[in-house]
Parts: structure tokens; sequence; C-alpha cells
């Protein structure tokens, strides 16, 4: 992918399934033997891992996206929540929020950032709030609170940063009052996690309990 990532998305059971008890289990693993899975940094992609979306099926305008889930950590592991902007932008114009990433040799540490048109990538603005122990130990929840021209991003009902206008480069590039769909993913390797390793687990599943949006939106 863009992030000099190392994984393949699919949409095989292996990936991404429910395991019987109400749980959606999203698992990056090493590709199949022989497989010939396109990468963007490599011939093949040495893993294979999945991105569900609800994308034109629901999305968020104002109000609260939650969702509580056990975040996989470990050497070259990047597991994310986020969002999307629909407003038919190129990326970054598009807008995005990312609701929670945990950089798997990080593993306590988590991140809430935005991107948007002159901020983005590495320039991404955004806060961090630590946990008790590793984020893969327990089911926390992840939220961010969409209000009009105000961004909060939360961790157990617990707010560590808010964004508004007033803190971008300039106030006209705030582009989030807008219908943003969801994706869920466990990436491997990249530009931040680095490359995985002979410790990185496999499978590194990211285990969700639920995914709520409170407010107003499309469905």
């Amino acid at each position: 992918m863009g992030n000099n990532e190392l994984q393949y998305y699919t949409d095989d059971a292996a990936n991404s399934a429910t395991d019987g008890s109400g749980h959606l289990l999203i698992s990056a693993r090493p590709a199949p033997t022989g497989s010939t899975l396109p990468c963007y940094t490599q011939k093949f992609c040495p893993w294979t891992s999945a991105r569900p979306t609800t994308e034109g099926k629901v999305a968020l305008t104002h109000g609260r996206a939650e969702i509580r889930a056990k975040m996989p950590t470990g050497t070259g592991l990047l597991p994310a929540i986020w969002m999307l902007g629909d407003n038919g932008a190129e990326w970054p114009a598009q807008g995005e929020i990312d609701i929670c990433e945990v950089v798997g040799a990080e593993p306590r540490t988590v991140y809430g950032t935005a991107h948007g048109p002159t901020y983005f990538n590495e320039n991404g603005i955004g806060g961090s709030t630590v946990l008790p122990r590793d984020a893969s130990r327990a089911f926390h929840t992840y939220a961010v609170d969409k209000q009009p021209h105000r961004i909060t991003w939360l961790v157990d009902g617990k707010p560590y940063f808010t964004l508004s206008p007033s803190k971008l480069p300039a106030a006209r590039d705030w582009v989030f009052e807008q219908d943003m769909h969801l994706l869920l993913n466990v990436d491997v390797g990249g530009d931040w996690p680095g490359p995985p390793d002979a410790s990185t687990p496999s499978p590194a599943t990211m285990t969700v309990d639920y995914v709520r949006f409170y407010g107003e939106g499309r469905v």
C-alpha cells in the first residue's frame, strides 16, 4: 500500500470473520506459500490482511463514532480504526480522522490524528494517550466526538485531544463538516512501524466487540 506496507487486503475468512461470540476478527497473517499477491513496494506481498469499511452504507456527519476493540501489538504492526470523507475530493483534501492507531512497538500508546489539505502524513495533527497495559491485553473503547468545527478523541470515555479550525495551518483547511465513513484494518510493515520480525504475532488479530455511531449521518 501507499505507506510501503507489506499486506494485501483480501475478503477471505482467514482475514476477516466473526468468531461465533459476536466479535469481528480482522487478522494479518503470512501469505500462503507460492502466492503472487501484488504489492506496492515489492513484486509480491508477504502478508495478507483485511480492511472492512462502511463506505456506501453508513456515514457520520456529526456525533460520536465509538468502537470497542482489542488491538494487536508487536514489531511491525499498525492496527487502525479511522474515517475518510465522502466529499469526492482526492486525499488528503478528502479528509481523514484516525480514531485509533497503535504502533506495534509502542503497545500502550494510542494515537489519534487528523489529516487534511495542508497537514497530512507526518504533518498530521493529533495527540496520544497511554493505556495502563498493552492494547492487546484488554478491550478498550476508542472514540471521536465529531461536532461542528470541533473533534475530540477519547479512550474509555476520557478525552485526550481536541482539534478545531484554529489549530490548523489555515482555518479554511477544515474539511470535516461532511459525511465520513469508517474503516478498520491491521497493517504490516511500512514507514511508521517498520518491518515485522520473528517476534511478530501470526496471526495478528484485531478483535472488535462493537462499532456504534451516535448522531446524524447517512444510512
